[in-house]
């Protein structure tokens, strides 16, 4: 079910914003004495961040079966890519919510250039629901209550919902040093793909003298497994076979450029005998250095 405008199906209703595409700030405040009912359709491409700034509510899933509270002051992080987590939730009265709903992609590439390559490491959470709660900081509480209480002119409001979303999503994710580092499990998915864009940089900038596999990865700081099935699952190609076809390619407009000759292009790209890189070359456009020269005139 794909996420959708709201549909009032209780009495209370949340105050939306679209911040952008994938990016989405609810607010909500019981002021009744009666518990009220909130729905809202969304998808699971979704991660939802709850903050319960006053009151408690319960989420309801699977019609009752089960249920989880969020009390006063406390957040909950909730993730299922294997099924859909429409919100359903029961609010008591006096109760304050703030919701940020944010598309798995637009939150990957909030912490990385990588953003469409992340699903490439995940084979360890692409199935894996995550449900994690915390406890508000007073730095995450001024910037709930300022979304509460937003009061400026609605002409700059996405703006600053935007901006208060990204601010929430920082203090969120800047836990000390000795928390726990599986927070998230999506973050390492970040890291390891910079190490991996690393990775190819390095072999690139040494394509003459490329580094082992081995040294490569200890020089990253990513296991070789992990480094040989995400180099080949982001570039699609093994280490060496993306080196080799890149170097074939430095080569081709090298010759091209007709400023250096078949042996100095050959060591230029990591060829100390020219026998064997004409037959690197042959071997990848099916033609010697020196006939795919006199074929260009």
């Amino acid at each position: 079910m794909a996420l959708s405008s709201l549909e009032n199906t209780a009495r209370g209703s949340f105050k939306e914003t679209k911040v952008e595409d994938g990016f989405f700030v609810l607010t909500f405040q019981n002021e009744e004495d009666h518990l009220q009912t909130l729905e809202r359709d969304i998808d699971n491409n979704f991660i939802q961040f709850h903050y319960c700034i006053k009151g408690s509510s319960e989420f309801v899933f699977n019609n009752g079966a089960y249920r989880l509270q969020i009390a006063e002051e406390n957040s909950l992080l909730l993730y299922n890519p294997q099924r859909d987590l429409p919100i359903h939730l029961d609010v008591n009265p006096k109760s304050w919510l703030v919701s940020i709903l944010v598309s798995i992609k637009k939150f990957h590439g909030l912490f990385s250039q990588e953003a469409d390559y992340i699903t490439f490491l995940s084979e360890d959470n692409k199935d894996k629901k995550y449900y994690k709660d915390g406890k508000i900081s007073p730095s995450m509480a001024i910037a709930l209550n300022q979304l509460i209480n937003y009061n400026l002119n609605a002409s700059i409001k996405t703006l600053y919902f935007k901006g208060k979303a990204l601010e929430l999503l920082s203090l969120y994710f800047n836990r000390s040093e000795e928390a726990d580092i599986e927070q998230c499990p999506f973050l390492e998915d970040e890291t390891n793909v910079i190490k991996i864009r690393k990775a190819k940089d390095i072999i690139i900038a040494r394509m003459a003298e490329p580094p082992t596999l081995q040294e490569l990865s200890e020089e990253i700081g990513l296991s070789l497994k992990k480094l040989k099935e995400g180099f080949k699952q982001i570039y699609g190609d093994t280490v060496y076979s993306f080196l080799f076809d890149y170097k074939m390619e430095v080569a081709r407009k090298l010759l091209e450029a007709g400023n250096h000759n078949v042996n100095e292009v050959g060591l230029k790209v990591g060829y100390s005998a020219s026998s064997h890189f004409i037959a690197a070359f042959k071997k990848k456009y099916g033609t010697t250095p020196k006939k795919y020269l006199m074929a260009l005139g």
